[in-house]
């Protein structure tokens, strides 16, 4: 599928109610009412198997569940990285495409790791509680504000609180990066890294602070920058027993070419060809260059570059994707499957791929391809729940295939994702209505539908 740009989940998630708000206001820094409609999530097979290999580790060293951690990757220039909604981190691509070396990733998201092993998000929560109404309200939106880069409007509604309240709780959160400094510092020796990485990102933005808010990085507007925390890490650094000789978990080489990838899938694709032009003959300008040609309609151009790819490194999941993907989007679908085939092949349990080869399968109306189609789709769903489109795919696929019961179960897990509770119940009746009474599929039936009734409730209260 290669990068794929997610309708505006998070935003919704933030909007629909003060409680929501609070947590992204507050932990994010970003979203403000004027501009949260800007934010919008990306998928892509590569990216978040770069940033898996970067982040399991540290989940492991924290003694959390991998798979229970959920990594986010959003759409936006910003340096940023936060932690919201429980055990999810969600990294700007602006903040991949700053970074010189994978440590500062590391550095990055072992310090968010921090806030979640310290369970720092329920206790802002608390704080927030302990607060009264009117200092809960005049805090969080003018923190929206402020934060938003307006800090004489966010100064002025803040004003309108509770000093006191107001106060501590901003000591409260310079305690939590403080804490998920130390917590940071100790995982990253777990995997026999300093934080060196870590340091290096935080000096090399600690000029901003001296910035006007609406010039800052949302990153320095919520994590506050100190020279005190700067003195801390260099002291860790110094007296680290880790070796600081631990391999990157990413190379140097896979950084500079997944930066090209987002490049050219996501800056304007003039700005991507002038960057990448074609007197250079390197990796990632050829991997850049065929997304934006494809993303120009330059089919043919495209495909060039993706050939030569693939020809330096046919065994290569992701340029096989690409070349998938530039054949599928430009109407070429049966041809897409064979390269798709090749990624799913090399790399079998990435279900985006999975995922990419089957919307192409079901593309080519070849019926004898549907219950191939299929299979990719229930492992691809078994693998990662929260895929909109492979719900939608399988949906589709089933109802090809005559099964209407797993179809319309399909497409209630669809509708819950997406945020449409009443298609997503109506669809799960109907399941539940032609399935065997008893089986796993009926009883999930029942499930969607309950969580369904019970979203739709809340909204009408």
């Amino acid at each position: 599928m290669g990068i794929t740009i997610l309708p505006n989940f998070f935003t919704r998630t933030c909007l629909t109610a003060l409680g929501g708000l609070a947590a992204c206001a507050l932990l994010l820094g970003t979203v403000n009412p004027a501009n949260a409609r800007g934010i919008s999530l990306i998928r892509d097979a590569e990216i978040e198997h770069n940033i898996h290999q970067i982040a399991a580790p540290l989940f492991a060293a924290a003694g959390l569940d991998a798979s229970a951690v959920r990594i986010h990757l959003v759409n936006d220039r910003a340096l940023n990285a936060f932690v919201a909604g429980g055990q999810r981190i969600f990294i700007n691509t602006g903040l991949l495409l700053t970074v010189e070396n994978a440590s500062e990733i590391s550095g990055v998201i072992a310090h968010e790791t921090g806030h979640i092993s310290g369970g720092h998000l329920a206790r802002t929560h608390d704080a927030i509680r302990d607060a009264s109404a009117a200092s809960i309200l005049s805090t969080v939106l003018g923190a929206a504000v402020a934060l938003g880069g307006q800090g004489r409007a966010g100064s002025a509604i803040i004003a309108g609180g509770q000093t006191v309240a107001q106060r501590n709780f901003l000591k409260y959160t310079r305690t939590q990066e403080s804490a998920a400094d130390q917590a940071a510092v100790k995982f990253l020796a777990a995997v026999d890294m300093t934080a060196e990485g870590l340091y290096v990102f935080l000096d090399r933005i600690g000029d901003q602070e001296a910035l006007a808010r609406s010039r800052q990085d949302p990153y320095v507007r919520s994590h506050p920058l100190t020279r005190d925390r700067l003195r801390f890490l260099r002291n860790q650094i110094e007296r680290s027993r880790a070796s600081g000789t631990s391999p990157e978990p990413l190379t140097k080489a896979e950084l500079v070419r997944m930066q090209a990838k987002i490049r050219g899938f996501l800056e304007s694709p003039q700005k991507a060809l002038r960057r990448y032009p074609e007197s250079d003959h390197s990796v990632p300008a050829k991997y850049a260059r065929a997304a934006a040609l494809h993303r120009l309609g330059r089919t043919d151009e495209a495909l060039r570059e993706a050939n030569d790819l693939v020809a330096y490194k046919p065994n290569d999941a992701f340029f096989n994707e690409l070349k998938g993907q530039i054949l599928f989007e430009s109407g070429r679908v049966r041809q897409a499957v064979s390269p798709y085939q090749t990624a799913v092949e090399i790399r079998p349990n990435s279900p985006l791929l999975r995922l990419g080869l089957a919307q192409a399968q079901i593309a080519t109306d070849d019926p004898s391809l549907l219950p191939k189609a299929v299979k990719h789709l229930e492992e691809a769903t078994r693998r990662d729940k929260r895929i909109p489109l492979a719900w939608r795919q399988l949906a589709i696929a089933l109802g090809r295939n005559g099964d209407i019961g797993k179809s319309s179960l399909a497409s209630a897990e669809y509708n819950l994702l997406i945020g449409r509770p009443r298609d997503s119940a109506r669809f799960a009746a109907k399941a539940e209505n032609l399935l065997s009474p008893g089986t796993p599929s009926h009883l999930r039936a029942q499930d969607l539908k309950d969580a369904a009734t019970k979203i739709l409730k809340r909204r009408r209260k």
